[in-house]
Parts: structure tokens; sequence; C-alpha cells
């Protein structure tokens, strides 16, 4: 355990986000999101910080890694393939399915003891195909049913309740609330309802990012480096064979990578260096470029991430100009005209 006593919660505010992405056309500013973003040094202090890093947030789908030590934690006997599903935000590849399939059969349960919403898969190519199909929503292609599957297991190994395993006052999301204050360091500000039905504990973006630094730092057979271990190992099982959070981790040697809806991304390295990022509109197409730029304010070589740098803005079907993060996030501060 970190902390016997977590700092105060967050405080709940709007937060005062910063300009942290443009879309240059042309050579002009067309549009502008906001966020926030910070960097941790490998000894935990904040390198950087863009926007406002200590407001009271909801992390979506970036708190999975936290989630799953928790359950660990509690006896979750999985590792390797099948923990890294259990973090997972999948795209609904066949093995994605076929993952918590194994899951629920190694827990003795069914897809029927789930209690995600229905959904299609979230990668578009993998959807089409069902809906050319004819196939229907369900619980298994919805993104976090590895994670859901992961919690009923949980559940069992413990002897608690499985039908209400979604409760916040479940002893499940107890002891993972506890470890989420644990591995941030901070009391959670509010619990609301993630879009999956999971409680969702809302932090700061300076509590996850250091979430993440002590599971990359942990020592090796924690909880917390076997989550680390297993989503580096099998990147794709806790995103997608397309998914740029996995191609994140291949390209950077050790990183630790996860993201989140609405906008949010937080990654470390082995040494407990981390970033963590949210846009403030929740623009998918903001979030990487941001994410590689305070990487590289982290230390990371720029030319492993010539790949997320934005993508392209076309004008009449050819590239006129890229979303790119501000200048403040360069390593080197440029001249605002350069």
């Amino acid at each position: 355990m970190y902390s016997s006593s977590p700092a105060d919660a967050p405080v709940v505010r709007e937060p005062l986000h910063a300009p942290v992405a443009h879309l240059v056309r042309g050579g002009v500013v067309e549009g502008i999101h906001y966020g926030s973003v910070v960097v941790l040094g490998a000894d935990g202090r904040v390198e950087f910080q863009l926007g406002d890093i200590e407001a009271a947030f909801y992390p979506r789908s970036a708190v999975k890694p936290l989630q799953a030590v928790a359950m660990l934690r509690a006896g979750l006997p999985l590792d390797g393939a099948l923990l890294s599903l259990a973090a997972a935000s999948h795209s609904g590849e066949e093995c994605h399915l076929a993952g918590t399939r194994r899951i629920l059969e190694l827990a003795g349960l069914t897809e029927d003891d789930l209690r995600n919403v229905p959904d299609m898969p979230f990668d578009p190519a993998v959807r089409d195909a069902w809906v050319r199909e004819g196939r229907t929503p369900s619980r298994l292609a919805q993104n976090c049913s590895g994670k859901h599957a992961a919690m009923l297991w949980t559940a069992k190994v413990n002897g608690w309740s499985l039908e209400d395993y979604l409760d916040p006052g479940h002893p499940l999301q107890q002891a993972i609330q506890e470890i989420v204050e644990d591995l941030t360091g901070q009391r959670v500000a509010r619990v609301s309802v993630d879009g999956c039905g999971a409680p969702l504990f809302s932090i700061s973006l300076h509590g996850l990012a250091r979430a993440l630094s002590r599971i990359t730092t942990a020592a090796p057979g924690t909880p917390e480096a076997r989550v680390a271990d297993a989503m580096r190992a099998h990147a794709e099982m806790a995103s997608g064979a397309g998914r740029d959070v996995a191609a994140l981790m291949r390209a950077v040697p050790g990183l630790l990578a996860k993201d989140g809806f609405e906008g949010v991304q937080v990654a470390a390295l082995p040494d407990g260096r981390a970033i963590a990022v949210k846009i403030a509109d929740g623009a998918n197409r903001a979030r990487i470029p941001v994410a590689a730029a305070a990487l590289v304010r982290a230390g990371v070589d720029p030319e492993s991430l010539t790949a997320f740098a934005g993508e392209s803005l076309l004008g009449g079907g050819e590239p006129v100009g890229r979303v790119r993060a501000v200048r403040a996030l360069d390593a080197v501060v440029l001249p605002a005209c350069a």
C-alpha cells in the first residue's frame, strides 16, 4: 500500500483548461482544442503542467489498469492476455470475444451473468461487418466486457453476490475505490456511473498520472507489475489491432498506456516518468498528438513518436494542414512565428 492516509479529494469545479492543440490549415489556426496536461519526472514531481491538473474529473476507461490492480489484490487469478483483456477497452474483435468467454468459463459463469450494457463492437470495421451479417448488440461485444467478466470472477472468488456487482456499495466496488485512492494518493471526489454501467470515480489528472507511475515502478510479481506486464505484452488485447494506444506501446519500449472516452490519455515508463492528458471537448483527434508531445517533454525520443504527431487536415482530398500540439508543449519552445 502506498499511503495509509490519502490526501483530500480534488476540488469539484469548472476546470481551468488551456489551449493544448491547434487545427492548422494553410498556415492559419482554424480551431483550438482546450485541455490539461501533466508530466511527471521519475521522482514523481511535476515537471510540466498546462491547464488544470488538480480539478476533479472522470478518467473514464483510463482508470481500468487501476481497477485491474484492485481485482488482483482481491484474488482474481488472471495473468497474460486475459489479464490485459480485464483492463481493456477492446475493439470487439473475435480474440476479445473469445477471451471474455474464456474468463467467464474459468469462473463457471456465462454471458448472461454480465451486467454491462449491450453494444456493437467499438472498431468501425468490425462493427460494419456485424451489421452486414445481421448481428445485434451484445454484452460480450461491448468494449468493457473483459473488465466485467473479471469483476464477476473476483466477486465469485470472494463469495460476494454476483447480481449487484456494479452497485457502488458492493464489496467489490468498495475494494476498487480503496485501491484507486491508494494508487492516486487522494480521496475520490465523486462517484458516478460509466457508460458500461460500472461505478466511475472522480480523481485529478495529477492523481491519474501518479497512479500509472506507481503501477509501472512496482516490484516484479506485485499486482501492479502483473497488470503492467500483461498490458505491454498484449497491447492488442487491451485495445485492438488497429488502435493508436496499442501502436503507442509498440513504438516506445516499456511504455504502459491507456486511453479513455472524452479525450483522456495516460501513459508511464518503467522508471516512473508519466503523462496524463484530458481534452476538454473530448475530441479524439487531439488526444494522441498532445500525449505524444507530453511524452517528448518526459524525455521520450521524438523520432519514435513521429507517427503520432497529429492527423492531416484535407482540402480537396489533399493534406493542407494538421492537428498539432500547441507550442507550449514543445520540449524546446520556439517563437510563435516559427
